[in-house]
């Protein structure tokens, strides 16, 4: 089944000490076009993000969004500076000797001296970590692509209408293509009658006019492109595989031959049908460009 490039995928897990939140959002795009957001202090899962999304995603803007949330508020580790600690007891040990003053350090004086403590983040985990994020963003690519799905279902009801009616309309134009002959030996022979004041006509050169004009006309070749072009686009939405730019090349052919269509009969019917099937074809190649 076809996918739209347009879809939104999510997912979010708690760890140990953190919550993982992936949200990804894709919108039509040439060639694929991945835009990752993370913290800075986690910069380094951006790599394994890009080389993961184009394991599902072949074509599409891409806008990757990693979240964390710590659940540990504080994530930082304080360490006790023994030696800053020491020094300064010594030296208040010594203040109570030399001026006779009460000795009342206590640990709470000391803390307050600056360098006591040394606060510093606690080191990442960088393995643990984009193994988590690599499990959230698979279950988030796994949402984001039913919901692509879903999109392609959605378009794939519109196809079938429009190739249900393009095909109506080349029913149409085929059976209309006779009928321009024969009113236009009708005409010829009137008009050489007009002309003649009754004279009898030449059959023979009557009939190699008409044979002159009809292989002018004659559209059949186109039809049957036409058709084959329209079948294979057919077979096209109902692939697995990515294949919106075969959809665009197909399309472009499907108008090529309205186009010829158009040009060759001199045929206000004709003309009227084809501008009904190029309008169709329009609304095609508008939302081919949402295929992947």
């Amino acid at each position: 089944m076809i996918k739209s490039m347009t879809g939104y995928g999510q997912s979010s897990c708690q760890f140990d000490d953190y919550r993982i939140t992936v949200e990804l959002k894709t919108v039509n795009n040439r060639y694929l076009d991945t835009s990752v957001r993370v913290y800075k202090q986690y910069s380094f899962v951006e790599e394994l993000v890009r080389e993961l999304i184009p394991k599902k995603i072949s074509r599409g803007k891409v806008d990757a969004a990693i979240l964390f949330d710590n659940i540990k508020k504080d994530d930082r580790v304080v360490t006790l500076n023994q030696e800053v600690a020491k020094g300064y007891y010594d030296a208040l040990k010594n203040i109570s000797e030399i001026f006779g003053v009460e000795d009342d350090i206590t640990a709470s004086k000391l803390s307050v001296f600056p360098d006591i403590f040394t606060v510093e983040k606690k080191e990442q985990d960088k393995e643990k970590i984009s193994e988590d994020v690599k499990k959230v963003l698979s279950e988030a690519l796994d949402d984001l692509t039913n919901s692509r799905v879903r999109e392609g279902e959605r378009l794939k009801k519109f196809f079938d209408e429009s190739f249900e009616t393009m095909s109506g309309l080349v029913n149409k134009i085929e059976a209309r293509s006779p009928e321009t002959i024969t009113e236009y030996a009708d005409r010829i022979k009137q008009r050489v009658e007009d002309f003649t004041n009754g004279v009898t006509l030449d059959e023979s050169r009557l009939l190699a006019e008409v044979c002159l004009y009809t292989d002018k006309i004659n559209i059949t070749e186109e039809i049957t492109r036409f058709r084959s072009h329209l079948n294979e686009i057919k077979n096209l939405v109902l692939s697995d595989v990515p294949v919106g730019r075969k959809l665009d090349f197909t399309v472009q052919e499907l108008n090529r031959e309205a186009n010829t269509m158009g040009s060759k009969c001199n045929d206000y019917e004709i003309s009227r049908l084809v501008v009904d099937l190029k309008s169709e074809i329009e609304k095609v190649r508008e939302q081919v460009q949402n295929i992947e």
